[in-house]
């Protein structure tokens, strides 16, 4: 065992931890040690096991992760420090649009990290430029807002709308300052966007959260045009297809009277994207199918092909009621991410990209349909574009790890009972044959769901 790894692995510190742990830097300097090689050493000697319980020991319990350590990957695969290999159908949870080691996406980040990584938003720089004009050029938007995840693209949105509200209705002692979420929607974890999030689970613990949000019903026309009718609202937060929730897309009139009542009120509507957007769909974005355009859309999750970004994207009337110093982040939009940012938006928006995602997501929900749709327990096949769901009549976590161990790599969503498929973009439709038959033989560990 190496010096630093019985520093990091010793249970039982006779001294204070940081005490020690500063200690023990310096004593492994002065022996010519290199830090990061030792660390790296001690990584690669554990086994899975080792890792996870060491992992146990010093992580906050925010996650549960499934028994898996992870080593690397390439195009859509990934690899555990064992050696076995995994197709990947998750994308880090719909993240990595160009699949792992994309090497426009590496000479990008190596590029700029070797000029500029992070100087805050307190100057100029001409990755972000560059950026910014991108998600301009190619959307309904005129400004853009960068921030570090989707919920904070979320909680900026918020923000924006409320400022939006204040700034129309001068004077006024009591302007439109309510919000409307749907079922089984996902805005984020933050108290802002936590509050937008229908599933009470996730807001329960952390109450009282931001007040003046109301859950209506995923694609009731009349419930929602009569709230927004109230002009009590300033804002309306929806998913044009819902990820998180269960991949269930809306109708093209449930979108059109959300525009319309929101016009006549005048509230904004915001299509949070941050799962469905970027090409997901087989658009570029999931709303230009519905030929329906909000004020403000949220992005994230693959925008830098696994780099943390989120973006805030907003017309002219909505920025106009943004001043200095009304929001700010001191990493979003750092030089290395949007650099990074640009090699994928670059290679997502192309034509002959987008339609290729469109046609292997219709092999692909096809295939399912025809070697899964018999199974009793299979409910519905859905989606569009790379974002499909398998609806099934009993919880999905049996066949989960079925497939975990049968060498593929899946996702839950809904309740719990929807399969989530969310591959990288590029994936080839051999790679799918092989996921769908996976699928297939895993399917009869559903039936011991039911006899338990």
């Amino acid at each position: 065992m190496s010096y630093l790894s019985s520093i990091f692995l010793n249970n039982t510190l006779s001294s204070p931890p940081s005490t020690h742990l500063h200690r023990s830097f310096n004593n492994a300097r002065s022996n010519g040690i290199r830090i990061t090689s030792c660390l790296n050493m001690e990584v690669q000697a554990l086994d899975s096991t080792s890792v996870m319980e060491e992992s146990n020991k010093v992580f906050v319990g925010t996650y549960a992760r499934a028994p898996l350590v992870l080593s690397s990957g390439k195009g859509c695969k990934l690899y555990d420090i064992e050696g076995r290999e995994y197709l990947d159908l998750t994308s880090g949870i719909a993240v990595n649009a160009l699949g792992h080691g994309d090497p426009d996406w590496i000479k990008a980040v190596t590029q700029q990290a070797h000029i500029l990584t992070h100087v805050s938003n307190l100057y100029y720089t001409l990755p972000q430029l560059e950026l910014a004009k991108c998600l301009v050029a190619s959307s309904f938007a005129d400004r853009v807002f960068f921030s570090n995840s989707g919920t904070e693209a979320n909680e900026a949105a918020i923000k924006f709308a409320r400022k939006f509200q204040i700034f129309s209705h001068p004077g006024e002692k009591q302007p439109p300052v309510e919000f409307i979420a749907f079922s089984n929607c996902f805005h984020g974890r933050t108290m802002g966007a936590v509050a937008l999030t229908s599933k009470e689970h996730y807001r329960s613990p952390f109450e009282p959260v931001m007040p003046g949000v109301t859950f209506l019903e995923y694609g009731n026309i009349q419930a929602a045009k009569e709230l927004i009718e109230s002009d009590k609202i300033a804002a309306v937060f929806v998913e044009p297809i819902q990820g998180e929730g269960g991949i269930y897309s809306a109708t093209q009139e449930f979108l059109q009277a959300l525009r319309t009542a929101c016009d006549s009120a005048g509230s904004l509507l915001v299509f949070d994207e941050v799962q469905c957007g970027l090409g997901r769909t087989g658009h570029l974005w999931a709303h230009e199918a519905y030929g329906i355009y909000p004020d403000i859309m949220t992005l994230a999750k693959p925008l830098a092909g696994g780099l943390p970004i989120g973006a805030v994207l907003v017309t002219e009337r909505v920025a106009a009621a943004i001043n200095y110093g009304d929001h700010g982040s001191t990493f979003a939009g750092g030089p290395l991410v949007c650099n990074a940012a640009v090699a994928v938006l670059d290679k997502i928006s192309g034509p002959g990209f987008l339609a290729s995602v469109t046609k292997k997501g219709q092999y692909f929900k096809e295939m399912l349909v025809k070697k899964l749709g018999g199974n009793s327990h299979v409910r519905e096949v859905r989606g569009v574009g790379l974002i499909i769901g398998v609806d099934l009549d009993v919880p999905a976590s049996l066949l989960v790890e079925a497939c975990q161990q049968s060498g593929l790599l899946v996702l839950t969503a809904g309740k719990g009972n929807v399969v989530r498929l969310v591959p990288p973009l590029t994936i080839t439709e051999q790679e799918l044959d092989h996921a769908a038959e996976i699928l297939f033989n895993c399917l009869p560990i559903l039936d011991k769901t039911v006899k338990n």
